[in-house]
């Protein structure tokens, strides 16, 4: 054997060097690192997202831009999760996406990391998945929304639950062990029996996660128009009252827990990535309209495919929003994002974060909604009751500081 290294082999020594010493820097800090794609082949009806069909002809500039931005502003962090969501990464040609994993792989990543690309059924293949494999993607999560496939047509999915079963069974094959399946229910026409059919055939799949999401009707969608003129026939409350509690029973059945309010899975198999934002986490959002939460500052990024080519090519700032939170923005996201989780917030870690007592601060609030059976306190916790999940929309709401 040719005891002279290869060229390639050299490189990758190199490489793997130069990240061993970046992740071994005591000044770099963990963070979570989310991508944003923002084409699509269709946009959805109730879509509000920052996503476009029709430009695919700006895919190479965007991820050549986005392949910049992810090296200029991630080389400074250990990567704890990466989350790829969109818009539609599937949609991606082969090419872009191997250009991105490429990228990204090149950052100093933690050895245990939750590497999630959203799919879509109707643009994913065989050889992207094989892409994904290869590049250490180790979490999928498939869009498949219903069972149905004639709900899918009236919401704007360009996909049958067939194709997604195949993508899903191709995704296994390939070696996927950790998949997510979004469902949605209240969505126009669904009857209950609809919503516990989905169910019961995705949980007979068993995916490790399922995301089960109400339908909210956004302004500037399709929906929101149709909604406006009465010409959307959506399930009445008590209707998705049901369907709320048929999940929870239903999925409890095939051995899911619920660990927040739209969001089940198998024991183990939580999603680490938005336990991030739930709790307050740092997080770093690269790509167009990106989000990201670092050192108290909360950013965004413009919401303009071919202004944000430009801004890159040109080294321009390619942030429009930046707020400071102060102590009072903390202490309200600390409660109502915390609520999210079943499990609450630890009533001990809001003294020990802000200095003070939560009962000082938010205390008439929490006495009228534990009286209203909607809050439990109970072992140093703060938590919603079942009854409090179903409207909790409302009670989070009222930890709003004036």
């Amino acid at each position: 054997m040719d005891c002279v290294k290869s060229v390639e082999m050299q490189e990758k020594e190199d490489l793997d060097s130069t990240k061993m010493k970046r992740y071994l820097d005591s000044d770099m800090k963990e963070i979570s690192l989310y991508i944003h794609i923002p084409f699509c082949k269709q946009k959805c009806l109730y879509c509000d997202f920052s996503s476009y069909s029709g430009k695919e002809k700006l895919m190479d500039e965007y991820v050549k831009a986005l392949n910049e931005e992810i090296m200029q502003k991630g080389k400074d962090y250990i990567i704890s999760s990466i989350f790829i969501g969109g818009g539609t990464p599937s949609y991606l040609k082969d090419s872009n996406l191997e250009s991105l994993l490429i990228t990204l792989n090149g950052l100093s990543l933690k050895k245990e990391l939750e590497y999630t690309v959203e799919c879509n059924p109707g643009t994913l293949d065989e050889n992207k998945l094989k892409l994904m494999k290869k590049y250490n993607v180790n979490r999928i999560s498939l869009g498949v929304q219903s069972t149905k496939n004639s709900l899918l047509k009236r919401i704007g999915r360009i996909h049958s639950y067939e194709d997604f079963e195949n993508n899903y069974l191709l995704a296994r094959k390939i070696g996927f062990q950790n998949i997510n399946v979004d469902l949605m229910f209240g969505l126009p026409n669904q009857t209950v029996e609809d919503w516990e059919e989905s169910l019961i055939k995705i949980a007979k799949l068993k995916p490790e996660h399922i995301s089960a999401y109400s339908l909210i009707v956004e302004e500037g969608t399709p929906f929101y128009t149709l909604y406006e003129e009465d010409k959307l026939s959506l399930p009445e409350e008590e209707e998705e009252r049901t369907m709320y509690l048929t999940t929870k029973k239903i999925l409890s059945t095939y051995g899911y827990h619920q660990y927040e309010i739209s969001n089940f899975a198998q024991s183990g198999k939580e999603c680490f990535h938005n336990k991030v934002y739930w709790k307050c986490n740092e997080y770093l959002g690269l790509g167009v309209s990106a989000s990201s939460f670092i050192n108290e500052k909360r950013s965004k990024n413009i919401d303009n495919i071919e202004e944000y080519i430009e801004r890159i090519k040109k080294h321009e700032n390619i942030i429009e929003e930046i707020h400071v939170n102060n102590i009072k923005d903390d202490m309200e996201e600390f409660v109502f994002m915390g609520l999210r989780m079943v499990g609450g917030i630890q009533i001990n870690e809001f003294k020990e974060l802000f200095g003070k007592d939560i009962y000082k601060v938010f205390g008439e609030v929490i006495e009228k909604n534990i009286e209203k059976e909607l809050l439990i306190s109970d072992s140093g916790k703060l938590y919603l009751s079942p009854r409090g999940i179903e409207v909790s929309n409302y009670v989070m709401s009222d930890f709003i500081l004036e």
